[in-house]
Formats: structure tokens, sequence, C-alpha cells
């Protein structure tokens, strides 16, 4: 299913690592991760969340506060396709970040899960915790895995690239993408904001993609520390378009409850 991000073609993988036909070459980490960033990115270093941003995920999210939407998706992915199927699906977990619903579906679905994101930090979490799904290092617009190769895509909150989500699907794929609901998080937004706003919840049409279901999900939470607090807070883009000012606000904040609410639109590659 993965591809070569130089010349595109198929790799064959080992335990020690990734190769074409062509002799281009990728190490796996002690880990067990991929990277297969190219050029001035190989790194990964400098990309995406850094290491805070991927243990404050981890801690937020093996908590529980957001189970309700990982059960979700193992329903839908049931629903969509079955999970009576002898031979497993291929579902991609698209800029899968520390892995955490890539693991909950891998193990709920028990079907075959990769994963992948920008972030090397948030890569190297997945990898060291969930050894049944494999991880790798990509770029969400031009992801190497093949053409027409995976059953099911599962995409949160990460940027919506239509041409290669609906290249990498095979033909009657599914996409199911989670974006935040109208009131998702408004807890948090009167304690940091003055003018509280709702959320856009407007949906673009795809040529590609036909949207077949549109569902919205949501939870009452109570999040019971001030550790807990933060590390949700750097989860959200708000972190990165707060003033210092504002920030303060929730330093002392030690009970937050808020509405957890997501959309999850079904697209279906035709």
């Amino acid at each position: 299913m993965l591809i070569c991000p130089v010349c595109r073609k198929s790799l064959e993988i080992n335990e020690k690592s990734a190769s074409c036909s062509e002799g281009h070459s990728f190490d796996r980490a002690k880990e067990g991760y991929i990277n297969l960033l190219t050029g001035n990115k190989k790194s990964g270093s400098l990309i995406g969340d850094n290491k805070d941003m991927a243990k404050s995920r981890r801690i937020f999210l093996e908590k529980g506060y957001y189970d309700f939407l990982a059960l979700f998706l193992c329903e839908k992915i049931k629903e969509l396709k079955g999970a009576d199927k002898e031979t497993p699906l291929n579902i991609l977990d698209i800029s899968c970040g520390e892995g955490y619903y890539t693991g909950f579906i891998k193990e709920k679905a028990r079907q075959s899960v990769f994963g992948f994101d920008i972030s090397k930090e948030m890569i190297k979490l997945g990898a060291k915790k969930y050894k049944d799904v494999l991880f790798f290092v990509g770029n969400i617009s031009k992801i190497p895995v093949s053409d027409c190769s995976c059953d099911i895509g599962i995409h949160i909150c990460a940027p919506f690239c239509e041409k290669e989500f609906a290249r990498i699907l095979k033909k009657d794929g599914y996409l199911l993408s989670a974006v935040p609901g109208k009131k998702h998080l408004i807890g948090l937004k009167e304690i940091l904001y003055e003018n509280v706003y709702e959320n856009n919840d407007d949906i673009t049409e795809y040529s590609s993609l036909k949207l077949v279901k549109s569902e919205t999900i949501s939870k009452t939470i109570t999040v019971r520390s001030n550790e807990d607090i933060l590390n949700l807070f750097k989860m959200t883009p708000y972190y990165y378009k707060t003033s210092k000012k504002d920030k303060e606000k929730l330093m002392t904040v030690e009970n937050l409850t808020t509405q957890a609410e997501f959309i999850i639109r079904t697209f279906k590659r035709e």
C-alpha cells in the first residue's frame, strides 16, 4: 500500500527498512515507524506539532474525554463496509497525531489500520505504543500511498485535501471526516474570550467525493484538573491564536464543563 515518495513506486517493507525497485531506501526508526518525508523536510523535527504538543494530546485523549467520538467512528466502519468480511479492510488514519484514534480503531474494528502525520514527534509516540499499527511520517498534500488502495479513510480535524483523498480511496471507498461542531468547546471559549463565537459548520461541495451523510454527536464533558484543561487547550487552534493575557485566564481554572461536539461527514468515492 505504501509507495516511495521520490519515484512513487511500491515499497517493500521489512523489519529494518522500506525500499523500492529504483533503489530508494528509508530506514525504520527504533520505534518501528518509517519517515517518508523527503528533501528539506526529511528530518520532520521542525514540522507539525512538537514534543510538548504530542505529549499533551496523548495525556488528554487517554483520559477518555473523546472516547465517544472514537466509538462512533468504529460503529460507522462496521456500518459502511461490514465487519464480518474475511479479508481485512485497509483503513488509513490521515494526520493521525499520536495515534490514539488509530490504535482505538485497530483494537475495536479489527481491520488493517495504518496511520500517518507530518509531525515526527506525534508518530514516534504512536509507534511506541501501538505496535500492531504501521505508522509513517508523510505529507497530507502528497500522501505516499498507492492509488485506489484504501477502503476507508479517517480524517479528524485536519486539512482537507480532496484530490489526494479521492486518489487513495478505492472505487466506492469511504472517507469519514470529523470536524468541530458549532458548540464544540464553547465552555473553554467562554473563559478565554469576551466575545464568544460558534464554530463555522459550512460544508464545501467536492467533485470527486460525494457527501452521503452528515451526523452530529455531542457530549457534555467535565475536565477535572488544570493539567487536563491546559492539555486540551494545547490541542486546539486557539492555543496559537490566543493572546498571552487571555491564555493566563486558564492558569487557575481547576474544573471545566463544556460541550464536546463533532460533525461526522461520510463521503463516498464514486
